[in-house]
């Protein structure tokens, strides 16, 4: 845990904030924070800073805080995903968390199985606790959106452009095709869809409505990733893809 995330119920009247349980845990028996020492903190969805610890006793932690600076910058990427198994989704989330995704969408695919929508790890409060620790590592304080859609067809033809907007660039991840991802002009985007599927991909009729509207394919090379892997590095190489990108561009202007 490198960021500890504040809630709104944690500020008390006196403008300290207390908290329990996990968080209190980690402070006293991993961070060992004495009395006058100063912790990382982030409200949810707000500012960053520093907390001086007030006391630190079993299960309680209670900080005068102060919060000035904002979090790291947001890559500016939507993340249309096929539900993984429960325990590969346990380890993409918290992957999407940490690298900025500012909306996942948790849609139903051929072959996704029925039995993933009854998974516990679909509960919005199980969500936001995997979220919250892909938080706390990146040191980052924002939530991304969670939405998931139980009918594929529907929610291309009649969601899809409605949420993503037109702007964005839309990516397909998918093995047959032959372009590589740095000639998908990924470079020039302001914001990127990338629509990742399932272990075995998305079936032939998905991968064609998916380009129909304006997912442009490409491929990672010639080994074939399982989801949980596929994801962290997707969003990795976008985001060196466009840092470079940003990078070239302020040398030109100087």
């Amino acid at each position: 845990m490198n960021l500890l995330l504040l809630q709104d119920a944690d500020f008390l009247p006196d403008g300290t904030v207390q908290m329990t349980g996990r968080r209190a845990q980690h402070a006293r028996e991993v961070l060992r924070a004495e009395p006058g020492e100063t912790l990382r903190v982030g409200q949810v969805g707000g500012l960053v800073g520093t907390g001086e610890v007030l006391e630190n006793t079993p299960g309680l932690l209670r900080l005068r805080v102060t919060l000035s600076d904002p979090p790291p910058p947001r890559p500016g990427v939507d993340l249309l995903l096929a539900i993984p198994r429960p325990k590969a989704l346990k380890r993409v989330l918290p992957a999407a968390a940490q690298l900025g995704v500012d909306r996942v969408v948790l849609v139903n695919a051929a072959r996704v199985e029925k039995s993933y929508f009854d998974s516990k790890v679909l509960d919005a409060a199980f969500i936001e606790e995997l979220l919250l620790q892909g938080l706390e590592q990146a040191r980052d304080t924002r939530l991304p959106e969670v939405l998931i859609r139980e009918r594929f067809r529907p929610f291309v033809e009649d969601e899809l452009d409605s949420l993503f907007g037109a702007q964005a660039l839309r990516l397909l991840p998918h093995p047959p095709a032959p372009r590589p991802l740095t000639r998908v002009g990924v470079q020039e985007a302001p914001r990127v869809v990338l629509a990742v599927g399932p272990d075995g991909g998305w079936v032939p009729f998905e991968a064609n409505l998916l380009e129909a509207h304006g997912f442009r394919p490409f491929s990672l090379g010639p080994r074939i990733l399982r989801v949980e892997t596929a994801v962290p590095v997707l969003l990795g190489q976008l985001s060196l893809l466009r840092e470079d990108t940003r990078a070239d561009n302020l040398v030109h202007r100087a």
